[in-house]
C-alpha cells in the first residue's frame, strides 16, 4: 500500500500551497476505517481510495477533493458518521463525501423507468457540486481496470452501466481521455471479440504501414518549422472502442476506415492555430466536409479546436487537432480544468465552462416533467450531442446536437412554431421535415394556422425538447384518435392470451399502473408511450409473453380498417420492428412505410392518406423480404459460404444479383426473406463479421415505388 507521501508529493508537484496535514489525516483516517476489508481482488480494500485520490491528483484537483476520494466510502462502508467526518475535516469535504455515497447508492442499471428517475436523482444531487461527479468518475475508472476480480456477471452489469451512463457523462462534461478508457474498458467485457478483432486488423495494419505516425508526426513538425510557428505534435492510434463505434455508425469495413490514426498540433496562440491549419493544407490535400471550426463555435462543454482531415502519406486520410496549451487542457480535463492549479496557484483557464450551468439547466428543464422515459431520453441526448451550429434567415444562430432536423431547429425556436411546422427551407431550398441539417446552414420554417404534430414526428425530431413537446401535442390533440387505435391494440393483446379487455380490465390495469382512468392507459398505448403487452401484464401477471405467438399474414400490421389491404412498400421494405405509417391507395389499400423512407416526402402535402399503423407482436413468418448490398472478396468459396453464413441464421435468399464484377472483388444484391427487424440485424452481424466481406449494407430503391404494385403484408 503506498504511503500517504507518495500522494503528498504528488500533489505538491502541482501545488506548493497544499494542506500536507490535511491530507495525512485523512489518509489515516481512511485506513483506519477501511482496516480489516478487502477487495474482491484480496487487497486491501484502502488501495481503491488511494488510487481515486491519484487519479484525481493527476488531474491535479483541490484538496477538497482529493480528500473526499480518500474518504468517499467510508460513510457507506465503515463505522464512519457524516458527523464524524463533517467534526474531523469540515462541513464542505462532509458534503462532498455524502454526494459521492447517495451516487453510489442509486441503482443505475436497473429497468429503464428506476433508470431515469435515478437519472434525475443523480443531477439533482451532483448540480450542487460537480466535484461529487469528478470523484465518482474517477472511483468507477479504478473499478474498471480491476474489473476482472469481479464476478462474469457483474462485470457486465458493471460495464453496461459504464457504457450507458459514466461514459456519455465524462464526454459531456470533456474529460475525453477518461471517457475513452471507460468506453474502452467496459468495450473489453461487453464485446471481447469485436475489440480482439479490431486490434487484429490494426497490428496487421501497422505491418503493412510501418511506423507510419512517427513519419507523419515529422513532416508537420516540418511544415511548423518552415513557418516558424512553435508548436508541439503528438500521434496516437484510436481507442479500439473508437474504430469500432465509426465501423457501425457510418457501416464501413475496417479497410475503408479513414482516420485510424489522429494528430494534435498544440501552439501558443489562437493566431497560431490558423496559420499552423494554412500550412497543413498546403502541405497536404484537405479532405471536403471534414473541416469543423470548434474555436469560432466552441462546443458546450468549452472544448475548442480546428478539425481538420488531410490525404497524407500514401494517400492515407488523417485527422489532425490544432489548439493552443489552454484549449487542450480543457479537451483532456474537461470541467475538472475549472478546479485545477497550475505553477502552486489556481488558475482561470478562458476556455473552461461553467460546469454548474449545464446541470442546472437541465434539472430545471425537467424538474417538472413527469414522463420519465422522456426525462431519460433527453439526458442521453445530451451527453451524446456533437453540435451543429444553424441560422435563422435574419442570421441568429441557433445551437443543435448533430443529426438535428429542421423539425429540431423549429422548436428550438419556439413550441409554438414547431407545433405548426408545415414545411423547411434549407439554404433555400425546399426539404423533406427528416432532412439531417449542417454546419453553417440557413433554415427558414414554413408554418401555418391549424397545423398540428403528427405521429411521425417523433421519429423524425433528434432532440429531447422537440420530442417532449411533439408528444405533449399529441396527446393534448389527437387524444381520441390515440384512444380508438389504443384500444386496438390492447384488444388484440388481450385476444393474444384468450381473454377479453372488458372495461373491468382496463380499470384495474390503469390501478395497477397508476394511470387516471382507462381511457388515459388506451391513449398511452396509442400514442406508444405503453405497450399494449405491458397493459396485459398488468392484469394477468402470470400468463405468458405474447412474443413467441405465431403472427397470421392477413393480422400482421394493426390499424388497418376491415375493407382493406396491407402491402409492404417495395422502395423501402419494412420489416416487423420497425416504426411504419401507412399511405392510404386506391386499389392497393394501405401500402406500409418504413418511417425514414424517402418516398414519404412525395405525400408531404397530403396528410388525409396517412395512417398510423404497427406490428403485431409476436413470430412473424419468414415473408419478409429484405434486399441487401454486399461487396466481397473474389476468392474461390467465398459466395457460398456468404450463402451458408445467411442460411445458418434460418434467413432464406430468394433472388440475388450482381451489380459490379471486378477482378479482386464483387457487388450483388440479395434479397433475403426474414421475420422482422432482429433476424434481419442477425443476419447482417454475420455478414459484417466475415473478414471476405468489404462491406455490407441495406439497398433501398425509391425508384421501386412507382414500377411495383408492392407485395402483401
Amino acid at each position: 500500500m503506498q504511503p500517504a507521501d507518495d500522494l503528498i508529493g504528488r500533489i505538491r508537484a502541482y501545488n506548493p500551497h497544499t494542506d500536507a496535514d490535511l491530507i495525512a489525516r485523512a489518509y489515516d483516517f481512511g485506513k483506519e476505517m477501511h482496516d480489516g476489508q478487502f477487495r474482491h481482488s484480496g487487497e486491501p480494500y484502502f488501495t481503491h481510495p488511494i488510487a481515486v485520490a491519484m487519479l484525481l491528483a493527476d488531474q491535479r484537483l483541490d484538496d477538497a477533493t482529493i480528500v473526499t476520494a480518500l474518504l468517499h466510502d467510508t460513510v457507506e462502508d465503515t463505522r464512519a458518521s457524516y458527523a464524524r467526518v463533517a467534526e474531523e475535516f469540515g462541513t464542505e469535504i462532509a458534503e462532498l463525501v455524502d454526494g459521492v455515497t447517495k451516487l453510489t447508492q442509486l441503482q443505475l442499471s436497473s429497468s429503464e423507468t428506476k433508470q431515469a428517475e435515478n437519472f434525475r436523482k443523480l443531477f439533482m444531487a451532483t448540480s450542487r457540486d460537480i466535484r461529487v461527479v469528478l470523484v465518482k468518475l474517477a472511483d468507477r475508472l479504478h473499478n474498471m481496470r480491476t474489473i476482472k476480480a469481479m464476478k462474469p456477471e457483474k462485470q457486465v452489469q458493471k460495464s453496461r452501466e459504464t457504457m450507458d451512463i459514466f461514459a456519455p457523462l465524462a464526454g459531456r462534461m470533456g474529460m475525453q481521455s477518461i471517457r475513452e478508457e471507460l468506453e474502452d474498458m467496459a468495450f473489453h467485457v461487453l464485446n471481447p471479440e469485436a475489440r480482439t478483432s479490431v486490434i487484429r486488423r490494426f497490428v496487421s495494419l501497422q505491418k503493412e504501414t510501418g511506423d507510419v505516425m512517427e513519419r507523419i508526426v515529422g513532416d508537420i513538425e516540418l511544415e511548423m518549422k518552415k513557418l516558424g510557428i512553435e508548436a508541439e505534435v503528438h500521434g496516437r492510434a484510436k481507442k479500439p472502442y473508437s474504430i469500432w463505434r465509426k465501423m457501425q455508425t457510418k457501416q464501413l469495413s475496417f479497410s475503408r476506415l479513414s482516420d485510424i490514426y489522429g494528430f494534435r498540433v498544440i501552439t501558443k496562440d489562437e493566431g497560431e492555430c490558423y496559420r499552423a491549419l494554412g500550412a497543413i493544407h498546403q502541405r497536404w490535400r484537405a479532405v471536403p466536409g471534414r473541416f469543423k471550426d470548434y474555436i469560432s463555435q466552441p462546443k458546450s462543454n468549452g472544448y475548442r479546436s480546428l478539425h481538420t482531415t488531410v490525404s497524407g502519406r500514401n494517400a492515407r486520410r488523417v485527422e489532425v487537432q490544432i489548439r493552443t496549451r489552454a484549449m487542450h487542457e480543457v479537451a483532456e480535463t474537461g470541467v475538472a480544468a475549472t478546479w485545477s492549479y497550475r505553477d502552486g496557484e489556481r488558475v482561470e483557464n478562458p476556455f473552461a465552462v461553467d460546469p454548474f450551468e449545464w446541470m442546472s439547466q437541465l434539472t430545471e428543464r425537467f424538474q417538472d416533467e413527469g414522463d420519465h422515459e422522456d426525462f431519460l431520453e433527453a439526458v442521453k441526448l445530451e451527453m451524446y450531442q456533437d453540435q451543429v451550429f444553424c441560422f435563422t434567415p435574419k442570421g441568429d444562430v441557433i445551437k443543435l446536437p448533430r443529426g438535428a432536423t429542421p423539425l429540431d431547429f423549429a422548436y428550438a425556436v419556439h413550441t409554438r412554431i414547431g407545433n405548426q411546422t408545415v414545411s423547411a427551407k434549407v439554404d433555400g431550398i425546399r426539404v423533406p421535415l427528416w432532412t439531417r441539417l449542417k454546419n453553417g446552414q440557413s433554415v427558414e420554417v414554413i408554418t401555418a394556422e391549424g397545423q398540428r404534430p403528427q405521429v411521425t414526428w417523433v421519429d423524425i425530431a433528434a432532440t429531447g425538447r422537440a420530442k417532449a413537446a411533439i408528444r405533449r401535442s399529441l396527446r393534448e390533440e389527437d387524444r381520441e384518435r390515440f384512444i380508438k387505435l389504443g384500444r386496438e391494440l390492447v384488444r388484440t393483446a388481450f385476444d393474444a392470451i384468450d381473454k377479453q379487455a372488458t372495461n373491468k380490465a382496463l380499470r384495474m390495469a390503469a390501478t395497477n399502473l397508476g394511470a387516471a382512468d382507462a381511457d388515459e392507459i388506451l391513449a398511452r398505448v396509442g400514442s406508444s408511450d405503453l405497450l399494449a403487452r405491458d397493459v396485459v401484464a398488468s392484469v394477468y401477471p402470470d400468463l405468458s409473453p405474447t412474443e413467441g405467438k405465431e403472427v397470421e399474414p392477413r393480422r400482421a400490421v394493426i390499424g388497418v380498417e376491415a375493407n382493406q389491404s396491407a402491402q409492404r412498400a417495395p422502395c423501402c421494405q419494412p420489416v416487423p420492428g420497425e416504426r411504419i405509417v401507412g399511405i392510404t391507395d386506391k386499389g392497393r389499400g394501405v401500402v406500409v412505410h418504413a418511417i425514414d423512407c424517402e418516398n414519404l416526402a412525395l405525400y408531404e402535402d397530403q396528410p388525409h392518406r396517412w395512417v398510423d399503423l404497427h406490428w403485431q407482436e409476436g413470430r412473424h413468418p419468414l415473408n419478409n423480404t429484405v434486399s441487401v448490398d454486399v461487396t466481397i472478396s473474389n476468392d474461390a468459396g467465398v459466395l457460398g459460404r456468404i450463402c451458408t453464413l445467411i442460411g445458418e441464421q434460418s434467413a432464406n435468399i430468394s433472388d440475388l444479383r450482381f451489380v459490379d464484377r471486378k477482378p479482386d472483388f464483387y457487388r450483388l444484391i440479395l434479397d433475403i426473406d426474414l421475420r422482422d427487424l432482429e433476424h434481419f440485424l442477425a443476419v447482417m452481424t454475420v455478414l459484417e463479421a466475415d473478414s471476405n466481406v468489404a462491406e455490407v449494407g441495406r439497398h433501398r430503391d425509391p425508384s421501386r415505388l412507382a414500377a411495383e404494385t408492392g407485395a402483401a403484408v
